[in-house]
């Protein structure tokens, strides 16, 4: 990841819909795949798992403003594959949504991050601070 991929902007300032987070945040050309529904394995293609790809709007090191297509739950646990910049690989994390609302013909999603064994957690860490340092 380089500077060039990513913006700062401080928890101070206010867009249209400001969150909670104190952290600083950085915008970056991201995505994120939240899975909705578990595939049943076994079950044919009927029991297909859902997924829905949202754009990052920014981020942190302790959450995520997503831009998503649909509304989705307060308190729902997600798993989530995101890409972020150059990093070649996508983070698996778990995040929970903390709030939702409409923001033209999309929804602002706030997502945390939670910590949970079998995610890249700690490396998500250490790429956001890699991002923030410029390194």
């Amino acid at each position: 990841m380089s500077n060039a991929d990513y913006d700062f902007w401080a928890s101070d300032q206010r867009l249209e819909s400001a969150d909670n987070r104190s952290d600083y945040r950085l915008t970056a050309t991201a995505r994120a795949t939240l899975e909705l529904e578990s595939e049943v394995p076994g079950h044919g293609p009927e029991s297909r798992g859902r997924a829905l790809v949202c754009r990052i709007r920014d981020i942190s090191a302790r959450g995520m403003c997503l831009l998503s297509k649909e509304p989705l739950s307060l308190g729902a646990l997600l798993p989530a594959s995101v890409f972020l910049g150059t990093h070649p690989e996508p983070f698996a994390l778990m995040v929970e949504v903390v709030w939702c609302r409409p923001n033209q013909s999309e929804f602002l999603v706030g997502t945390q991050i939670i910590e949970s064994a079998d995610t890249a957690y700690v490396e998500w860490l250490e790429a956001v601070a890699s991002a923030m340092t410029g390194e």
